[in-house]
């Protein structure tokens, strides 16, 4: 992996000079040792990023052009992220400790499935369409909501740069991307292959940053919309700002999602996919299965096959093929994660293995932990803990695994697990939920993706997420209208 260390900003589409002298240094969740780092972009940033996006989508030909024309400056783009994928992958996994094994399949492979995935959506959608109306036919247009503010996290950033930019920019917006502060270089090395597929001026800019970045971007009055994926606090914030601006939001927030695993299911199956549907990425995915709900007559036999097979977890080297559990992304995260395990103590759950002791002097390490004797009103059952953590919660019938799923403030993702498919699919319609599972979860990037309640508004992947980036514009005339080409 290259070291990476940058200077300036891409800002419009040109590398720019920042506002201030202000730094973000990466460090690597294992070594605790600076891995590069990037300008971090002020308010000044931003203002100069949203007022080229603003120019080139009032006054520059990105929008004005035609679809199939920016749909080929995707593909230039997807041809040259396919020759780095692996290495954007390996950068990511020492930005953040993604496991290698995790961040080949789901941090750069991913990302350059959604710009295919994508591109074939987009040549399928109705950009144009006409409909019967009162009068005589309705021209109806599928127009871009203009200036996009997309603000992504540190857990999987390119996975969901990707949702994001993609369609807004096919859909004739510009973008202004803000990536977390703990993985900056991932998105300045997308900056890179950007840079190379001829953008008109002011159509994508990226300016890493923290806090004070992201209200900027949010406040901007020259923003037309914001698309936020993180936590459901900071998008109840993002939420309230954008409504006294009557802005556009979309928000992929939390979650705290159930695995109902039936009597008929087979648990040693069952067992073997929670693996990766409870602790992908160490944990720190919003679509963890990380409450366990089984019946009071399979407890045992669950907690046992969990507990065998989170013991034989590999905690390690995130850089190390073999990892199945890497560090956590930084040392409050760790410190944090930490804390849910000892209240989980105090409030009277059992840790039947792991503990908030570290497992290594050095790194960001938690040790892989499972709770049982919960009950659903512990916080280690309510909030997300983004770890490696699972919680066991007993039900007394399939009436009560129900309302315990449901008793929850999120609704992003779930999970059951039974011998009857049918039944599954039954159970599926009675979750309060946004996506589910039979027997697995997996995200299937085809289907649109997001949350009921807490977990937040909108979608992304497919038509449905393609739909956030355009406004509909209705069309009569008094006269025939010419038929569509």
């Amino acid at each position: 992996m290259r070291s990476l260390a940058y200077d300036r900003l891409f800002i419009g589409g040109r590398w720019e000079q920042p506002a201030t002298e202000q730094r973000l240094s990466v460090i690597s969740p294992h070594t605790e040792e600076p891995v590069g780092e990037t300008p971090e972009a002020s308010p000044e940033d931003v203002d100069r990023a949203v007022r080229a996006a603003r120019t080139a989508f009032d006054e520059g030909p990105w929008p004005r052009l035609r679809v199939d024309e920016r749909i080929d400056r995707i593909e230039k783009l997807a041809t040259i992220y396919a020759s780095e994928t692996d290495a954007i992958a390996d950068l990511i996994t020492a930005e953040m400790g993604s496991p290698r094994s995790f961040s080949r399949l789901g941090q750069g492979a991913g990302a350059l499935a959604q710009m295919h995935l994508t591109m074939a959506t987009a040549r399928e959608f109705p950009w144009v369409e006409r409909r019967r109306g009162l009068f005589g036919d309705v021209h109806l247009r599928r127009a871009p909501v203009g200036v996009v503010g997309a603000i992504v996290p540190w857990n999987v950033p390119q996975f969901l740069i990707m949702p994001k930019l993609i369609p807004a920019l096919i859909a004739g917006c510009t973008v202004v991307v803000k990536p977390a502060p703990e993985t900056p270089l991932d998105a300045m090395w997308l900056a890179e292959m950007l840079s190379e597929i001829d953008l008109p001026e002011g159509v994508v800019s990226i300016v890493p940053g923290g806090r004070d970045t992201g209200e900027s971007l949010v406040r901007h009055p020259g923003v037309d919309k914001i698309s936020f994926t993180g936590s459901s606090a900071t998008g109840r914030h993002i939420a309230a700002l954008c409504g006294g601006q009557l802005k556009r939001v979309s928000l992929e927030l939390g979650g705290k999602s159930a695995a109902i695993v039936l009597d008929d299911a087979d648990i040693a199956h069952t067992v073997k996919q929670l693996k990766m549907a409870s602790l992908m990425n160490n944990g720190q995915a919003c679509v963890a299965q990380t409450r366990i709900l089984v019946s009071e007559r399979k407890h045992d036999e669950v907690v046992d096959a969990l507990a065998v097979m989170m013991s034989a977890l590999q905690v390690g080297d995130p850089a190390d093929a073999a990892t199945d559990v890497g560090p956590l992304v930084a040392q409050r995260q760790q410190e944090r994660v930490q804390g849910y395990i000892r209240a989980g103590v105090d409030e009277g759950a059992r840790i039947v293995l792991g503990g908030s002791d570290k497992p290594h002097d050095r790194g960001w390490y938690v040790q892989p932990t499972l709770f049982t004797d919960a009950t659903n009103d512990m916080r280690i059952a309510r909030e997300e803990i983004f770890g490696p953590v699972l919680t066991v919660l007993k039900y007394a019938d399939e009436k009560d695994a129900i309302r315990i799923a449901n008793d929850t403030d999120y609704g992003l993702a779930g999970s059951v697990w039974t011998a009857d498919v049918a039944h599954g699919l039954e159970i599926a319609a009675e979750i309060r939920t946004g996506t589910y599972g039979i027997n697995m979860y997996t995200l299937d990037t085809t289907a649109p993706f997001g949350g009921f309640k807490q977990s937040g508004i909108g979608r992304e992947f497919g038509a449905e997420g393609l739909s956030e980036y355009v406004e509909l514009q209705s069309t009569v005339s008094a006269g025939k209208l010419p038929n569509l080409a």
